[in-house]
């Protein structure tokens, strides 16, 4: 193994003051929860899971400030100004800087919205009073995982799952791409676990980062429920009695292929499945700090290579930061004109759309341009990076082939939502996320593009 290769493999390890908590977020039923155009209801009736938070705190030393992240088992948020407003209290109630917290949700279909109080929404002082829980739950779970740091090692490993398939499929009856399960194209199945141990070596929690929309449940389901994330982390939980967290991937056009019902146990098993592929990448790992190295030949029968555990140092490097990449937005309408044009409709399933194109355009603005950030912490050799954007899963095979010897972990929908990105071909077509985003043609490439850059200069600072 060249020295390259063996410097890039020991500085994979992180170790520093590493703690993690959960604290459960469950609304009460008779919330608001409808989130599909389609949806008969618009209270949630019935709990199938309960909802939670969970925070990861990283910090070099008792001295640094941590870099926190939030998963929490969430939808997307209804307007930038709401998770701005939600992120100014945030920071100052936590003494963090922007560039330190990163807040994820895993974009279950079967939550409440997070949104401002809407009177033309159904339970709307519930709504608000719900927002006002995920923030206190969010102060309080990240101030326990701090209380809970200890010296610990995170290390990362790739595997692969196939719950995700290709979700743009030629309408078998028009010239359209609808949203289902397309058998004809493949899925990228990346799978990436972080494993969080002591210095004994003891199992401390679990990261699963994977790029699939939680849309098992849809228009049926009445239920406040996680969706697959759920039953993964219970899953885990049971199996090594530790926390699981999860990270969101690129999925913009990744989804199950069997989605769109009504019965939760559907859900649950695509959990199991995740949790299940997880459990087996753990298991392909090497005992905590530890590589496995050359050690010489044995003569036996053959000449047989024998290769040994060794201790590996871990490095404690960790950086964070912001910054932002200029997008192009579309020619549409402003947002009072777009409110205006739902207040005239009368399609239950098309004032939905109207009410979320009004919610994106208050939250970018009525201008032509948007300065959309991107944050990306280095822990090692390791780099997180991820947008407020649903982006297609382009963007992380890109970033994975650019830079080869690092694992990469991409995340969707982090502090804040505003719209997908969709590869600049598809714009001539007739496709949900193309007539669905704000952003002009080209702008994947111009994130793919900023994100490189992003991890380029934070390599070598």
């Amino acid at each position: 193994m060249s020295e390259r290769a063996l410097a890039a493999k020991t500085e994979a390890f992180f170790r520093g003051r590493i703690g993690v908590a959960t604290v459960d977020i469950t609304p009460p039923v008779g919330i608001y929860a409808r989130n599909w155009g389609a949806a008969k209801h618009d209270v949630a009736d019935w709990i199938h899971r309960k909802l939670t938070l969970n925070a990861l705190v990283l910090c070099e030393t008792d001295s640094q400030q941590p870099a926190v992240f939030l998963d929490g088992d969430l939808g997307w948020w209804r307007s930038l100004p709401t998770f701005r407003r939600f992120q100014s209290r945030l920071l100052e109630a936590l003494k963090l800087d922007e560039a330190s917290l990163i807040f994820g949700v895993t974009h279950t279909h079967a939550s409440p919205p997070l949104t401002d109080p809407d009177p033309d929404l159904p339970a709307s002082d519930m709504l608000a009073e719900f927002l006002e829980q995920v923030y206190e739950a969010s102060v309080k779970v990240t101030l326990q995982a701090m209380k809970n740091a200890t010296e610990a090692v995170v290390e990362w490993k790739t595997g692969r799952c196939e719950l995700a398939g290709m979700r743009d499929l030629p309408d078998p009856d028009g010239e359209r791409l609808i949203c289902g399960w397309n058998p004809d194209e493949p899925a990228d199945d990346t799978l990436v676990i972080g494993r969080i141990s002591d210095l004994e070596g003891a199992l401390q929690a679990v990261i699963v980062n994977y790029a699939c929309h939680p849309t098992t449940l849809a228009w049926e389901n009445t239920a406040i429920s996680p969706d697959y994330p759920g039953a993964m982390r219970e899953t885990i939980q049971k199996t090594l009695g530790v926390p699981a967290l999860f990270m969101q991937g690129a999925s913009g056009e990744l989804a199950p292929r069997y989605q769109y019902v009504g019965d939760p146990t559907v859900a649950d098993r695509h959990g199991r499945q995740l949790a299940y592929a997880a459990l087996a990448t753990l298991e392909n790992m090497d005992p905590p700090g530890t590589r496995l190295a050359y050690k010489g030949v044995m003569e036996s029968g053959a000449p047989l290579a024998v290769w040994k555990h060794a201790l590996v140092t871990p490095v404690s490097l960790l950086k964070r930061k912001k910054v932002t990449v200029e997008m192009q937005i579309k020619d549409w309408p402003t947002a009072d004109e777009l409110e205006q044009q739902r207040q005239a409709c009368t399609d239950r399933a098309l004032e939905e759309r109207l009410r979320r194109r009004r919610n994106i355009r208050r939250g970018i603005g009525d201008g032509d341009t948007l300065e959309l950030p991107i944050w990306v912490w280095r822990m090692g050799d390791t780099i997180l990076v991820g947008s407020p954007t649903e982006a297609y899963s382009i963007l992380q095979r890109t970033l994975r082939e650019r830079f080869p010897e690092r694992t990469i972990v991409c995340l969707n929908l982090i502090n804040g939502t505003t719209g997908y990105l969709t590869p600049e071909e598809l714009y001539d077509l007739d496709l949900y996320q193309v007539w669905q985003t704000p952003f002009a043609r080209g702008g994947l490439e111009k994130l793919i593009a900023g994100m490189t850059e992003a991890i380029e200069d934070i390599i070598q600072e």
